[in-house]
């Protein structure tokens, strides 16, 4: 955003943000009403759930684990699939009992062989799926095996940092069978101390004029910041004025209020009237992976590069206090459908559990990737005062088709929970995929990030810089380099001066 973009500036000052409030919007009496009471927010505490889940309505939690010191625990739901013997159930808990082996190369073979000839789709079905389509198709006719120690190369766009080429695309993709969020209309909070320095983890809760139920929460990153998109949250309501949003931030016992008059300013930015304390930097990562079939050499290559790329985020600046969990994900019909490794401190651990992850299952394009992402949310022990990213490493995007939980409330449920996602396309994405994997990237803050090759249309032609994808403007580098690179940019904001 240019220095020249107007900015609403609001200072704690109590009296002062009350009066403001009540003289923008005229209405917020309700919010005012709440502003010293000890249970501010009023609805932060979980309500009981329903007898029946509403997926349709995005669930707000708040982070609360203290530490992440601990074996990494196992929680897995059933696909349904075939569990007798010479089912992939079956071969999967025997290559598992066999436990992690060096060579994640053969890992992945030997998981690749152990699946029964149906689990994946043929070369010709690939070629049928592709003509069917009016739809140019990222996926290849056929996918050649890549050696296990190949250079794997990607590049990464940074959908809010270039927005109005993030409207084109969804512009050009209009009409794709996927869940829309409006984003056109979006504001940069800001929240910074009394220093100046950016807000690390400041909940946000923006509220209707008279109504004290928030509409919709937030968490600031790294940086103080937080985007929101008040047509992507805001339900139509007859008769109601919603040009004037109160916002309201909290940090610790600290208070603030806001008001955000929608097509007035770009940006609003509020000041607290205390210094944060400086500490160490805490960063709670998730790998959340498609583990279907097609999924094999990315799954090698992440277990050949944890190692290193661990090594290097622990060397980042400040020396982060690093939590590591795991989501992997199938589909219905599969051994299970998703297979969750909470939060551990202990790397060592951590990566036996990813040695023993097989490739496998799997058959249609779509995956349970809706499953994962609200089991990601809501299902890991996520820790207060960290930066919260997951890395989604797959090709394929969600079953729309399955009822349940859905994406586009899930990524405003993360965004509530401070989460924020970079999401890498491997080969094969198709465009719906490339565009649900770029919304919940640029509605969490994340990146969209997609593996480059030197052949676009060849995933075996070996590391490149071309890819098919709807891109521009970007630059290529190794995965593992992106992803050290995109980790420390979020740590460098809390490491110590």
């Amino acid at each position: 955003m240019g220095p020249s973009r107007p900015f609403i500036r609001v200072a704690l000052a109590p009296a002062a943000a009350i009066l403001l409030l009540a003289a923008c919007a005229g209405a917020f009496d309700e919010p005012v009403a709440h502003a010293a009471s000890p249970g501010w927010p009023p609805t932060w505490q979980d309500p009981p759930e329903p007898a029946q889940t509403d997926w349709s309505v995005p669930h707000f939690d708040a982070p609360s684990a203290r530490h992440c010191r601990r074996a990494p625990s196992t929680r897995e739901v059933p696909g349904g699939g075939r569990q007798g013997a010479g089912g992939r159930a079956d071969a999967e808990r025997r290559a598992e009992a066999a436990g992690p082996t060096r060579d994640s190369a053969a890992l992945a073979k030997s998981s690749a062989a152990a699946e029964v000839a149906p689990a994946a789709p043929s070369a010709d079905s690939a070629e049928r799926e592709a003509a069917s389509s009016s739809w140019p198709q990222p996926m290849p006719p056929a996918r050649r095996p890549r050696p296990a120690q190949e250079t794997v190369t990607a590049g990464m766009v940074d959908d809010n940092a270039d927005f109005g080429a993030y409207l084109a695309f969804r512009q050009r993709r209009a009409g794709l069978a996927v869940r829309e969020r409006d984003v056109g209309e979006r504001y940069l909070l800001e929240v910074a101390d009394a220093a100046g320095r950016p807000v690390h983890d400041a909940e946000v809760a923006v509220q209707r004029a008279g109504q004290a139920e928030p509409v919709a929460w937030a968490r600031t990153d790294t940086g103080g910041r937080v985007w929101l998109h008040p047509r992507a949250f805001l339900a139509p309501s007859a008769g109601r004025d919603d040009r004037a949003l109160g916002i309201a931030v909290r940090k610790g016992s600290q208070q603030a209020r806001a008001v955000l008059v929608r097509g007035q300013a770009a940006s609003v930015q509020v000041r607290l009237d205390r210094a944060s304390p400086v500490q160490r930097p805490r960063l709670d990562l998730v790998f959340l992976v498609d583990a279907t079939g097609s999924m094999a050499d990315e799954i090698a290559k992440l277990k050949s590069s944890m190692r290193e790329m661990s090594r290097q985020i622990a060397q980042l600046p400040g020396q982060p206090d690093i939590c590591y969990g795991l989501v992997a994900y199938r589909d219905r019909g599969d051994a299970f459908l998703t297979r969750t490794h909470d939060f551990t401190d202990d790397l060592g651990a951590f990566q036996q559990v990813l040695a023993r992850l097989q490739a496998g299952g799997g058959g249609d394009k779509p995956e349970a990737l809706n499953e994962a992402l609200h089991e990601v949310v809501h299902g890991l022990a996520w820790r207060t005062e960290a930066a919260r990213l997951v890395v989604l490493v797959a090709d394929a995007g969600p079953h729309l088709d399955y009822g349940g939980p859905q994406y586009d409330v899930d990524m405003q449920a993360a965004l509530a929970k401070g989460i924020k996602l970079f999401a890498v396309g491997t080969s094969g994405l198709e465009p719906e995929g490339e565009y649900i994997y770029r919304q919940i990237a640029q509605y969490t803050a994340g990146r969209f990030v997609f593996l480059t090759y030197k052949d676009a249309a060849d995933p075996g032609s070996g590391p490149g810089t071309q890819t098919l994808h709807d891109v521009r403007n970007y630059s290529v580098q190794t995965l593992d380099r992106l992803i050290v690179r995109l980790v420390g940019e979020e740590l460098a904001r809390l490491a110590p001066a």
